[in-house]
């Protein structure tokens, strides 16, 4: 299993969203972090698996939830470029893919 780590923006992303869905609907925010965790996980264990979006960025969709984790495969690791909500504006997040500062999905 590789290592998974997140974009600032993409881990603010994923926070800001498991907010929403818990001010939706008490409870539902775990649901959703669920979710993203275990796609998380299957990506860990496995990021060649998911389909390519664009060069070197791969896409999982998250189940339930209109989301996707949107992530480039490193040498060491997997970073986490988005959680992107999928009916926003594509590719807003593409300035993310080379230079990114990096969080370790163990510290959020």
């Amino acid at each position: 299993m590789i290592r998974a780590k997140f974009h600032p923006d993409a881990l603010a992303e994923f926070e800001d969203a498991a907010n929403y869905y818990e001010l939706l609907q008490p409870g539902l925010s775990a649901r959703f972090v669920a979710n993203v965790e275990s796609a998380l996980q299957s990506v860990s264990e496995a990021p060649e698996v998911w389909p390519v979006l664009v060069t070197g960025v791969r896409r999982r969709l998250i189940r339930v939830f209109p989301y996707a984790l949107l992530y480039s495969v490193e040498s060491d690791h997997v970073l986490v470029l988005a959680v992107m909500h999928c009916h926003q504006e594509p590719g807003y997040w593409l300035a993310r893919a080379s230079g990114a500062q990096l969080i370790n999905q163990a510290d959020r």
